[in-house]
């Protein structure tokens, strides 16, 4: 029998490392499996009247909120990123930093912050009236609408973009930018010449995030009364009771991701840049003086308000009003169930980050690039489709594990493991996995091999190796990943919702919770923690990036 030589190969490289990242890609990949098999199964009454009448609303609906998203992050963020790569203004190191905070709003609590400052009885209209007499109609402050929506997902979700494309155009972009000023090119020539198409790879890269982000989203969908394809599979679930055409939904919407990735991946492969040199040099900025200083602060002061000083104050007004009927007993046990699960499942992914990373730079193949793509999958698939796999998943693990349980006097048909807190850990690990697993690559990639080949020639082990050399220093990554991902966990609203178990909170719940039952000011204290979570880990974010490029 004549054997493959690249299954030779792999057989010659195995080791425990490899084995570790095998399992854990095929754990991670089957909840996808069995949304995708939901395509394939006999159709219900209730799906026929869907594919019907609603299908084509709900496509149309998360579509245009993809587009429209998409093109005011570029705007807003392209803008951003060049101003703060190629000038020098007033206040510009904190515009540099102050343009990632939105990062750590979410934009179901921005939403309904917003949609209740511009109500009639809301904080604007009431100081319009009052204060200067103004009686304006209501249509002028009407948010509760698709463009409305664009709107609060372009104010938080732009960071994205403008972080991608910043660190482009500081690091490869100097030559050419350059090159453009000495042959005496306007600002506004190069911008449109040389700056845009040289960043198409980095913007591309930073739409495609954000429109992961925007499918994800229920609570603004929701909360604004958008049919999109994720409060529809929650309509489905939880209105009709019918799991299989929710998971039908859900292998639609996982099908149009993946049509997204594939897409961003074939764009970002036809455009590539290459410096002629291998010398590089940061980008030169330029001084602004006069009205275009004042103008860049003007802007920038604007976007950081709307974006994150205005929804803040306000949240900090409502919390004193509402703080002492809100924090309670039952408002400690909220922040135990919030970090306890939040910090259980950071560990436990980051462990898995840091396998697969390894193994991956140990061994660079074709099979190392695609078990690395298969645990990078799950950040890109929304938490509402995520959530209908890891159930069928867990809900077929109950019933072959039904023996068991009816000799421990359970019950035969007892779901265990599916109304758990360890389905909604299995959950998010895979939903954040590549969170940990990019950010513990990015580590690897920097030190290189030199040191783990010198401590193997020593005689040290893999494992060995890995903890005395590699891991010390890697674990500037290490806590970047853990920062990251911890504020991911605790913000999470969708996987949350579907897959707590009964009487279980988190934060994120709770602030939904008093939001959707018109309880907007109690919803203001869970809010503000979790933001200033997510401030915590833009500041560490932020400040071990500073410190790494030093």
């Amino acid at each position: 029998m004549v054997i493959p030589t690249w299954l030779l190969k792999l057989k010659r490289q195995s080791n425990g490392w490899n084995a570790l990242s095998v399992l854990g890609a095929f754990v991670a990949l089957i909840p996808s499996l069995y949304i995708i098999a939901g395509l394939f199964r006999t159709p219900n009454e209730n799906w026929q009247h869907i594919k019907e009448y609603l299908l084509l609303n709900y496509a149309l609906q998360s579509l245009w909120l993809v587009l429209g998203t998409g093109a005011c992050t570029v705007l807003i963020g392209v803008t951003l990123a060049w101003l703060t790569a190629a000038y020098d203004f007033p206040f510009r190191r904190f515009f540099a930093w102050a343009f990632v905070l939105p990062l750590a709003v979410p934009p179901y609590i921005a939403a309904y912050t917003y949609a209740t400052m511009l109500s009639y009885t809301g904080s604007v209209q009431t100081f319009l009236r009052e204060a200067l007499g103004w009686n304006l109609k209501q249509s002028y402050f009407d948010i509760m609408s698709m463009k409305g929506a664009v709107l609060i997902f372009s104010l938080f979700l732009f960071p994205y973009v403008y972080l991608i494309t910043r660190t482009f155009l500081e690091r490869q972009s100097a030559s050419f930018i350059d090159n453009a000023r000495l042959l005496g090119k306007h600002p506004l020539s190069i911008f449109f010449r040389v700056v845009l198409p040289l960043c198409k790879p980095a913007i591309i890269g930073g739409v495609s995030l954000v429109s992961f982000e925007v499918l994800n989203d229920y609570g603004v969908a929701k909360y604004f009364g958008i049919q999109s394809f994720t409060t529809a599979i929650f309509q489905t679930w939880f209105g009709l009771y019918d799991v299989e055409s929710a998971m039908r939904l859900a292998a639609l919407l996982m099908s149009f991701i993946i049509g997204l990735f594939v897409m961003e991946r074939m764009v970002r492969r036809r455009r590539r840049y290459h410096a002629s040199t291998s010398k590089s040099s940061p980008l030169r900025r330029r001084k602004l003086r006069g009205v275009s200083a004042l103008a860049a602060v003007l802007f920038g002061g604007l976007v950081v308000s709307f974006s994150f000083v205005i929804p803040i104050l306000q949240l900090t007004v409502w919390a004193a009003w509402t703080y002492k009927e809100v924090l309670n007993a039952r408002f400690v046990k909220l922040l135990f169930n919030t970090f306890s699960i939040s910090l259980v499942s950071v560990i436990v992914l980051m462990l898995l980050a840091v396998v697969v990373a390894n193994a991956c730079r140990l061994q660079r193949s074709a099979f190392t690039l695609t078990l690395s793509k298969l645990i990078s999958s799950g950040y890109s698939i929304p938490g509402a489709v995520l959530s209908i796999g890891v159930l069928a998943v867990f809900i077929s693990l109950d019933e072959r594990l039904g023996g068991i349980y009816e000799q421990l006097g359970w019950g035969a048909g007892r779901l265990v493991l599916s109304m758990s807190i360890v389905m909604l850990i299995f959950a998010y690990v895979i939903r954040f996995l590549a969170v940990g697993f990019h950010a513990v690559e990015a580590g690897f990639d920097k030190i290189g091999n030199r040191y783990t080949e010198a401590s193997r020639l020593l005689g040290l082990g893999l494992t060995r190796t890995f903890f005395k050399v590699d891991l010390p220093l890697i674990k500037g990554a290490v806590y970047t990943g853990c920062i990251l991902a911890f504020m991911e966990v605790v913000k999470e609203l969708p996987l949350t919702l579907l897959l707590r178990p009964f009487n279980f909170e988190t934060l994120a719940t709770k602030a939904y919770q008093y939001a959707s039952d018109e309880q907007i000011h109690q919803a203001s204290v869970p809010s503000l923690v979790i933001i200033a979570v997510g401030m915590i880990s833009v500041y560490f974010y932020y400040w071990l990036g500073e410190k790494h490029a030093k």
